[in-house]
């Protein structure tokens, strides 16, 4: 049979009405098998242009070529020239509109399903060396053409941006100092992504391989509170920077009632479910007040996450409130299929107006109004536009704010001669992410607002690119000294 006849194979998860009440991950991986019977479909196209989706440039036929083999443990170290965390990109990462959108049997059929393959090899190599007794975090470095050199670079946060830009600095030999602000590591791949989508073992794994390169991580550290860059950068111990802080401040709706006990942001809410550890109740008992009836605001990912998350701490009824319609939902069409399945209720063209007290400081319900679409505005898609005499109460007893995320100002505003954007984010000018600080490059988040992991990745890496161009050039034009 032809490889492109072959069906695309499905990656088996937990029934709804099972996993709806387990923290579990959904997505059950493929079987060896399956993988290279999926990989064997991939038609090794001359131009390459699965490459063309990638933000890290991942080899992509390179190493499906080697799991169509069965050379899965190969395949896993062909991706690690490029990607540092393919276990965690193989989960999150939106292939459906990068590498997979492009895929030649997409045209005739359904794209090779890139995604479930990079994670099947990754965790593929992962159990291979545990069952051989040796360390499942190490594994080949990354590519580099650069000898080792005693410069030393601090990396601002550990999220994507930062473990990308760290490993990749390691990997070709630089002396990298890594701080992150919380008491573990991981950034928005910790706290803002939940167990059953991203398990807490691989974001560890996927650390310790950077970890492995050489990168050391400090935690606890709020660069611009327990230190300033100016002071790192002056000291003399680093001699450039890398800032990937993320963007851990929410936006709110700005309606009455936002005040209210039982409103929550949504990265208040999964940071207190994911690093807090109250996915584990009892064990650990962090407080998380869920009412019976929840309305999640917001179409995103990180709305769908908190949404499927109230389901699992208790909630009898979730709604997503969204102003737009299905089509301008910009979560990734498998989360919101699986926040359907398991019960989550869509609420389109729904905007809510003000919230209301129960009289004793709490939620009692949400007023809202309904929406038309109108001509498209800036970001392209259809302006919602009120129905007037469309408001109604909606019977809730939580609210979770899920409309976006902005810089976190403790390090912006406190670095002299960080230039900003009117948004508070930080301001880059080459396409590696150089700030208006000579030495000091920014990637992810911090720049660009609330994107995708792999985005941040791709920032990350190409930072790293500049910082290595920039220490280059300054070793190369030092006077030897006779």
């Amino acid at each position: 049979m032809p490889r492109e006849m072959i069906e695309r194979t499905e990656m088996p998860k937990q029934e709804p009405e099972v996993r709806r009440h387990n923290f579990d991950e959904v997505a059950l991986g493929l079987g060896a098998w399956a993988a290279q019977r999926e990989a064997q479909r991939c038609l090794q196209c001359k131009n390459r242009p699965c490459m063309s989706g990638c933000p890290v440039e991942v080899p992509i036929p390179d190493f499906l070529a080697l799991a169509a083999q069965g050379k899965f443990e190969e395949a896993d170290a062909k991706i690690k020239e490029k990607n540092s965390l393919p276990a965690i990109c193989g989960r999150v990462c939106p292939q459906e509109t990068q590498c997979e959108q492009v895929c030649v049997l997409g045209r005739r059929g359904k794209p090779l399903a890139i995604g479930m393959l990079e994670r099947f090899v990754a965790d593929y190599t992962r159990e291979a060396r545990r069952q051989r007794g040796e360390d499942p975090s190490s594994g080949g470095p990354l590519s580099c053409n650069v000898n080792r050199v005693a410069a030393r670079v601090a990396v601002i946060g550990s999220g994507p941006a930062g473990l990308t830009c760290a490993a990749e600095l390691a990997g070709c030999g630089y002396n990298v100092d890594v701080f992150e602000s919380l008491h573990d590591t991981g950034g928005v791949l910790r706290y803002g992504i939940p167990e059953f989508r991203l398990p807490k073992a691989i974001i560890d794994q996927e650390v310790n391989y950077v970890k492995s390169l050489g990168a050391n991580i400090t935690t606890n550290v709020v660069v611009g509170m327990t230190m300033s860059l100016r002071e790192m950068l002056d000291s003399g111990k680093y001699q450039a920077a890398f800032i990937g802080a993320g963007a851990g401040l929410p936006y709110f709706l700005d309606i009455p009632g936002e005040n209210l006990n039982g409103v929550y942001s949504a990265n208040e809410f999964l940071t207190r479910v994911n690093l807090m550890k109250a996915y584990k109740f009892p064990e650990y008992d962090t407080p998380v007040k869920i009412g019976r009836r929840v309305a999640v605001v917001g179409a995103g990912n990180v709305a769908m996450d908190a949404a499927r998350t109230s389901l699992r701490l208790g909630a009898e009824r979730v709604y997503i409130v969204y102003r737009r319609s299905r089509t301008e939902m910009p979560a990734r069409l498998e989360e919101i299929e699986n926040a359907e399945e398991e019960g989550v209720e869509l609420m389109l063209l729904t905007n809510p107006t003000r919230i209301l007290d129960d009289g004793r400081g709490g939620v009692k319900a949400m007023e809202c109004v309904r929406m038309e679409l109108g001509e498209p505005d800036a970001s392209g898609r259809r302006r919602p536009v009120v129905v007037k005499g469309s408001e109604f109460i909606l019977d809730v007893d939580t609210v979770i704010v899920a409309v976006g995320q902005g810089p976190n100002p403790l390090l912006t505003r406190r670095t002299e001669g960080l230039a900003l954007t009117e948004k508070g984010n930080i301001k880059t000018f080459d396409e590696f992410g150089a700030t208006s600080i000579p030495g000091v490059w920014a990637g992810g988040d911090i720049v660009t607002g609330a994107a995708t992991v792999i985005s941040a990745m791709g920032a990350g890496k190409r930072a790293a690119q500049g910082i290595d161009r920039w220490l280059r050039s300054k070793i190369e034009s030092k006077p030897e000294v006779e």
